[in-house]
């Protein structure tokens, strides 16, 4: 009599086995078709177009950002000394207050008037050497760009709205506004009033 036992312990045979069950793969997908050379070639000469105008681009940022660079570097130098400049403005104030003081008094003041148009004279040619111009005013129409209006006043001999005054002279650097010039307007002269 056979061994029901022994029956019922027999494996299955193994994958792989003589004998084994061939597994079948669901949801087999046919393979995509493999591009042709002449699409594959088409691809990348529109990536190598796309490279080559990114790389233009790149080339174009980088030639402006070197430009735009230098003329940074070249203001920098032009306006480096801008606060000196400033400080220094007074000191010729000064001088030709004194100038203008000496002039008016009489006798025993021609050494001191020498002296202090010497120096104004040397402070003048290191402002110019440093690109600093005197601002023109009086006699001009008032430009608010360049001049600071400090009143008005009445005046038949010159235009409304012309500087009258230089109260103190206005400065540029390198064409670029220094110091504005403190000037008074002239306005017309008020008209009297008729009593009727």
């Amino acid at each position: 009599m056979p061994n029901k036992k022994n029956e019922k312990t027999q494996s299955a045979p193994l994958p792989g086995e003589e004998g084994a069950p061939q597994e079948i793969e669901k949801d087999q997908a046919p393979a995509e078709p493999t591009p042709s050379l002449e699409d594959e070639l088409a691809a990348s000469r529109e990536e190598s177009r796309k490279n080559w105008d990114q790389f233009l681009r790149t080339k174009a940022d980088l030639e402006n950002y070197r430009k735009r660079a230098q003329r940074e570097k070249e203001d920098l130098a032009r306006f480096a000394n801008e606060n000196i400049l400033r400080e220094i403005l007074p000191v010729v104030d000064n001088l030709e207050r004194a100038m203008a003081h000496a002039a008016q008094e009489e006798g025993g003041t021609e050494g001191l008037i020498q002296g202090v148009e010497m120096t104004l004279s040397q402070f003048q040619k290191v402002l110019e050497k440093f690109g600093v111009s005197p601002v023109s005013a009086v006699g001009e129409v008032f430009d608010p760009a360049r001049h600071e209006a400090m009143g008005q006043v009445e005046s038949s001999e010159v235009a409304p709205n012309t500087v009258a005054q230089e109260l103190q002279r206005g400065y540029l650097l390198n064409d670029r506004l220094l110091r504005p010039a403190l000037v008074l307007v002239a306005k017309a002269p008020a008209q009297p009033s008729n009593p009727s």
